[in-house]
């Protein structure tokens, strides 16, 4: 039976089916990111951010195109998370635009969506680069003009087509980008993208998918006798050091055999172990000296969220009882305090970062951030939790510091989403950039000329950092096996080996270059003090006429974090 028209209920299924099959392949398409880093990665960013259109859609009763345009649209750009996701956003948003209008949609219209989803994208993107998503929904878009051109009404046949065209640029983009090339992939977000289609096609052609969507679960993880007794803590001598917490957002079914496997692995690495797991979210909690371990595992389960680490042997027990109360709190999990947030007084300019370590948010706390945003590398944040910041900060004029080049597009989404506020997106891709750019923040200056020299400032700011690979790869002409540490750069690798502080050094003496006059060292939780001074004491012997600043980070994953300027 030929086919020649969709309606919205067919629509809505074969949406609820490509984001079902982009969540199933989601690990998949993580693998294929050329960068061995364990953050948020491109899978999980896409599927997050579809993830949040398709509830919305999935709590439609018998919609009609226009709900279910907004739905999609709304959905998808809320819930955006990471370059990937806001890209994909942008391409449900124009694609929505196109169709919204009609009952039925043919393959002329869709062929009109397929161009309008892809201009939209291309306009969000400040550089488009080819040899990515866009690229690859460009191919599509070009197919589906051609098809429909030449008079194909048959749905099946268009719909086949087009993927199939989609999968030809696909496997092209190792020859657009070399760095594709040289790790032996093709792009995943292309691929996030083609399997959604995939998934779609699917539903189309009737094939039998589960498409129960459950509502957007809250934190309700019990804690009790999950918080460490710190009076204890304090009286007895200190074997594991750092106080880990955090919560697993999951991505696969958590069996008892998985939540015991795991209970183990924390009891090889430390001690007051605690897992309590919930149909979506499993909540940890350990005392070990290498955090990062305990995540690496974690984030085999899931997404890592809520993330609060502390040294037992620094901090003083009201101060870690307090930021781990405040953390619960802004989590929403059951059981934490409840105490009314003072209404912040209006102001006329207001700051908003993004960050994680309790060193780097108190950083920011002392420049005078209104709201920072718990987020970054390990887990990129949406563009609702853009929009929830600014909500929040009670000023008429707003600087959003994404820190992390896959938030910036998250950020200016919020910015062209909101309209009781003038909010201006300083572009900085590291936490030193952002720290440069307030700093650089003068009150007589106008909102307009402080973004320009903050934004200036910021570019001036070489930044190197520290983590560990998750899985073995070739970047650069650098051969890296999972568990390497790396020093990124800028650009690239810049260090590889086994040896923290070695890779460290390393990095910072590719960083430096002849006019640099300041280093400043952000140790991270897995880092001790006397470790951190190691390095500075060595650093300063290499670099004799620089000032050499050691700060305490606190930030996991990430073991150093270096900027020069």
């Amino acid at each position: 039976m030929v086919l020649n028209v969709i309606d919205a209920k067919m629509l809505a299924k074969m949406f609820l089916a490509g984001a079902k099959n982009l969540e199933h392949k989601k690990e998949w398409i993580n693998e294929l990111n050329v960068f061995p880093v364990p953050d948020g990665d491109t899978g999980t960013n896409m599927t997050m951010t579809i993830m949040s259109a398709a509830k919305e859609v999935a709590a439609l009763e018998s919609p009609d195109m226009a709900a279910l345009a907004k739905a999609i649209s709304s959905g998808s750009l809320r819930g955006a998370r990471g370059n990937s996701g806001v890209i994909l956003s942008q391409l449900c948003r124009g694609f929505t635009k196109a169709i919204s209008e009609y009952d039925e949609i043919d393959t002329s219209i869709l062929a009109l969506a397929c161009e309008k989803a892809v201009e939209t994208a291309y306009k969000a993107v400040m550089k488009p680069k080819e040899g990515t998503i866009l690229t690859v929904a460009k191919g599509a878009a070009v197919k589906a003009h051609e098809l429909a051109v030449a008079g194909e009404e048959d749905i099946e046949v268009f719909i086949g087509e087009v993927i199939k065209e989609a999968e030809v640029v696909l496997s092209k983009t190792p020859d657009m980008l070399p760095v594709l090339k040289q790790a032996g992939v093709v792009d995943s977000g292309g691929q996030g993208l083609v399997e959604f289609l995939k998934g779609a096609f699917d539903a189309f052609l009737g094939k039998e998918l589960d498409l129960s969507f459950e509502a957007v679960p809250k934190a309700n993880v019990k804690l009790d006798g999950m918080t460490p007794n710190i009076e204890a803590q304090a009286e007895a001598e200190i074997t594991f050091c750092y106080c880990t917490q955090f919560l697993i957002m999951l991505e696969k079914e958590f069996t008892e055999d998985m939540e015991m496997e795991f209970k183990h692995y924390l009891e090889s690495i430390g001690d007051s172990i605690v897992v309590v797991a919930d149909d979506e979210i499993v909540k940890v909690h350990v005392h070990t000296n290498d955090p990062g371990l305990a995540m690496q595992r974690a984030l085999t389960y899931g997404s890592l969220t809520t993330i609060i680490i502390e040294n037992m042997r620094l901090e003083r027990d009201e101060k870690v009882s307090d930021m781990m109360e405040k953390q619960m709190q802004s989590a929403g999990v059951e059981g934490a305090a409840k105490a009314e947030e003072a209404p912040m007084e209006h102001k006329d300019t207001g700051f908003v970062a993004v960050s994680i370590g309790e060193g780097m948010n108190e950083i920011f706390r002392s420049l005078g951030v209104d709201y920072i945003i718990e987020g970054g590398q390990t887990m990129n944040p949406s563009t609702e939790d853009m929009l929830n910041a600014i909500a929040k900060v009670n000023a008429d004029n707003i600087f959003i510091f994404p820190n992390n080049k896959n938030i910036v597009m998250a950020a200016n989404q919020a910015r062209d989403l909101t309209e009781d506020k003038k909010v201006f997106v300083i572009p900085t891709k590291t936490v030193p950039q952002g720290i440069t750019a307030i700093i650089n923040y003068v009150p007589d200056v106008s909102a307009e000329d402080n973004m320009a020299t903050m934004i200036e400032e910021a570019g001036n700011v070489a930044t190197g950092q520290v983590t560990y690979a998750v899985r073995d790869t070739v970047i650069d002409d650098k051969e890296i096996h999972q568990g390497d540490f790396m020093g990124i750069g800028d650009s690239g690798i810049l260090a590889v080996g086994t040896d923290v502080q070695q890779v460290a050094y390393e990095m910072i003496v590719e960083m430096m270059k002849d006019d640099h006059e300041l280093i400043s060292i952000y140790y991270g939780a897995d880092v001790t003090e006397e470790q951190a001074q190691e390095l500075v004491d060595r650093v300063e012997s290499a670099f004799g006429s620089c000032d050499v600043e050691l700060q305490f980070g606190g930030q996991p994953i990430y073991s150093y974090v270096v900027s020069a300027e």
